[in-house]
């Protein structure tokens, strides 16, 4: 029993009792042992695929943070579960003696790609391809920079051991725990590797705020002309594949800090969704797939060990986990300057947001904290087919803090940087999802492209009346009634239906984020946020 735990105590009794400990074994030897293990199969172009059985997507009512004097008034408990120390402590003392005389694996990272912004993270592990897996999402030390180095975090991914209820005090056997003030993580129950990578995004969501970084569940990339574009949106709406292009610098596909001195990655991979995923459509992360010791999660193999990406028999929120330097177009240093342009994704399963729509400040601010999609088949267990949904900053399972603050962070990075605002709706055109079809990707990526290149800096805009967008009137390239969503549907009455009942559930959300979140909107991009 640790008396008094910390991230390096844990590690150094975990190494100690185990009978074998792998510490920063490379690429090479992770696929190596993962196969030796028979955790994993190999792909025809030698990439590895595995399988997380029951768990293919993320367990958010099992993940618990501890209270105490650090996160009583602190933490969103509205949005988290509560655990008490005793019962973490058990947990965690259990784990440790479950770790006893296995082979575990250790993998030493950092969490921010800005030196002066990031925590050292030790993650240990029972699989080799998880411990692959978090060495290619998060940012690996150089050997001057292991030497002697000391975690700031420790993750405990153990997921063999089970739970228990009744001792433990969770809701179930899987169980994702977070002490924030001793900045310690645990895991079990559960193979789903998402749950490693977004743990550490919760814990870094937490202890942000108070370096005046603001965390974004956002992608990020940067043009020819040195101007950075970010992303906000959840799984199943772009991020990945938007970021990802022939004719931009992708800076990273999930997780960012936006600090005084601009943009960085907290990650050093991407972690894609692969259902349907084509060389056509995607070539960068068709591409990324098919290099050796990338890992395909969930993905189903042909009989000559191609990848079939459009099975979604395991799950629909199949994944493909690879480096940053898998994408050739890219910011090695995952450093960029302040964005140009900031962009709101929405998958609309209503089929009534505009395509695209240029967003004032305040608007930017409330759909932020709104985080309005469609949550898509497979991203979450007991999710069967998309639902409308709204989630707090486009990323409410991973807010440790209340949305009025991140909401404050983005109004007060607006205001210094004077960043262009966008809505791009990558759901549904012409009717709901089961009536309308999906805009199709060339289309997105010509807003898009229309949008941060400057081509609508002139262009005339005409005021949509449900939600207070701006809609451009023309973009070369794309017909004129796709912009404006009336003009698709054939039944407009069942549109105007349609699309106040929507407007009435953003008010209905907001008025449940608080007095708070209102007032953030309020405000603005207020002079006082730009102190």
């Amino acid at each position: 029993m640790i008396l008094e735990p910390t991230p390096a105590s844990i590690v150094e009794t975990l190494s100690r009792n185990a009978d074998t400990m792998h510490a920063n074994t490379a690429t090479a030897g992770l696929v190596r042992l993962s196969r030796e293990r028979n955790e994993t199969e190999l792909t025809k172009d030698g990439a590895l695929a595995a399988r997380t059985g029951k768990f293919t997507g993320r367990s958010p009512k099992d993940k618990y943070i501890v209270g105490d004097a650090t996160t009583n008034d602190t933490v969103w408990w509205g949005n988290n579960g509560r655990m008490e120390r005793d019962k973490f402590d058990l947990l965690l003392n259990d784990l440790i003696e479950h770790g006893k005389g296995k082979t575990l694996f250790r993998q030493q990272l950092f969490a921010g790609a800005d030196p002066d912004n990031r925590m050292a993270i030790d993650v240990v592990s029972e699989s080799a391809w998880h411990a692959l897996f978090i060495r290619h999402l998060l940012i690996r030390p150089g050997a001057d920079e292991l030497a002697g180095l000391s975690p700031d975090v420790c993750v405990v991914h153990l997921p063999s051991f089970k739970a228990d209820p009744a001792r433990h005090g969770t809701r179930t056997s899987t169980c994702i725990a977070l002490d924030l003030t001793r900045n310690i993580v645990l895991i079990c129950g559960s193979y789903y590797a998402g749950e490693i990578k977004k743990s550490v995004f919760s814990l870094y969501n937490f202890h942000a705020p108070e370096r005046d970084v603001f965390p974004m569940h956002c992608s990020a990339n940067v043009g020819p002309k040195g101007d950075t574009t970010i992303f906000f949106g959840l799984s199943g709406t772009g991020k990945t594949t938007l970021s990802t292009s022939a004719d931009r610098s992708l800076v990273g596909d999930d997780e960012h800090g936006w600090g005084p001195h601009g943009v960085f990655n907290l990650e050093g991979g991407c972690y894609a969704k692969a259902i349907n995923l084509s060389e056509k459509t995607e070539p960068e992360i068709f591409a990324a797939a098919r290099q050796p010791g990338s890992i395909l999660e969930n993905v189903v193999l042909k009989e000559d060990g191609t990848p079939d990406y459009d099975d979604d028999s395991l799950t629909e929120n199949t994944r493909i986990a690879y480096t940053l330097s898998a994408i050739p177009n890219r910011v090695d240093s995952g450093l960029a300057p302040a964005p140009r342009n900031v962009v709101l994704l929405a998958a609309d399963a209503f089929g009534v947001l505009p395509p695209l729509a240029k967003l004032t400040p305040k608007r930017a601010i409330y759909f932020f904290l709104s985080g309005y999609t469609a949550k898509l088949a497979g991203t979450e267990r007991g999710i069967t087919e998309p639902e409308a949904t709204f989630s707090a900053c486009f990323g409410a399972p991973f807010l440790a803090q209340f949305p009025a603050v991140y909401g404050r962070m983005l109004a007060k990075r607006l205001a210094t940087s004077g960043a262009t605002c966008w809505l791009l709706n990558t759901g549904w055109s012409g009717g709901a999802y089961g009536v309308g079809k999906r805009m199709s990707l060339p289309v997105t990526r010509r807003l898009l492209s229309a949008a941060i290149g400057g081509e609508l800096d002139e262009a005339e805009f005409v005021a949509e009346p449900y939600f207070g967008l701006w809609v451009p009137k023309s973009v070369e390239g794309v017909d004129d009634t796709l912009l404006l969503p009336e003009q698709t549907w054939a039944d407009k009455d069942a549109y105007k239906a349609t699309a106040a009942r929507l407007s009435t559930l953003f008010d209905e959300n907001f008025a449940r984020l608080g007095a708070d979140a209102a007032q953030v909107v309020a405000d603005g991009v207020a002079k006082s946020y730009a102190a």
